[in-house]
């Protein structure tokens, strides 16, 4: 195998862990709501109950993807609580741009359609879309320069 096999493949199975991570993501994330939606079904109306079950699996989402961004794409050593929380800080307001796709799409399926399967198809194309935006606004500005560690293909990687 040459050196331009190696970096298809090295792009090929960053991209493939990315999608993995972020499915992941939205499997915890959908999970969370549809258990807030479960547990608020008695209380408030329909629209404060999504809203709050969307808050939630927005929260838990984030958390998943930063501790396996950090870990897996991004190659970022754990540098203290002070340094991690600033990133983590970061990170979630490079999440308000891709939050804000993501909400939007989902609460869109859910006003044009009023069924939880196109609410739940328009969170994921959202999350899908989001998480484009998001990865190369966390390479840009919550990871900054990769780790040493990381192989060059992955650094420059789409």
């Amino acid at each position: 195998m040459g050196a331009r096999e190696n970096v298809n493949m090295s792009v090929i199975w960053f991209s493939a862990r990315y999608a993995l991570f972020a499915v992941i993501a939205t499997i915890f994330n959908l999970s969370t709501q549809r258990l807030a939606l479960f547990l608020l079904s008695d209380m408030s109306g329909v629209v404060i109950n999504i809203l709050i079950a969307m808050l939630a699996g927005t929260i838990i989402g984030l958390v998943v993807k930063y501790l396996l961004d950090k870990k897996w794409i991004f190659y970022d050593p754990s540098d203290g609580l002070v340094s991690d929380g600033k990133k983590f800080s970061k990170y979630t307001m490079t999440g308000i741009v891709t939050t804000a796709i993501f909400w939007l799409s989902e609460t869109g399926f859910w006003y044009m359609f009023q069924t939880d399967g196109m609410r739940e198809l328009g969170a994921v194309l959202g999350l899908t879309i989001g998480y484009i935006v998001k990865y190369r606004l966390d390479k840009k500005f919550v990871f900054g320069t990769p780790n040493l560690a990381m192989s060059k293909t992955m650094r420059d990687a789409p």
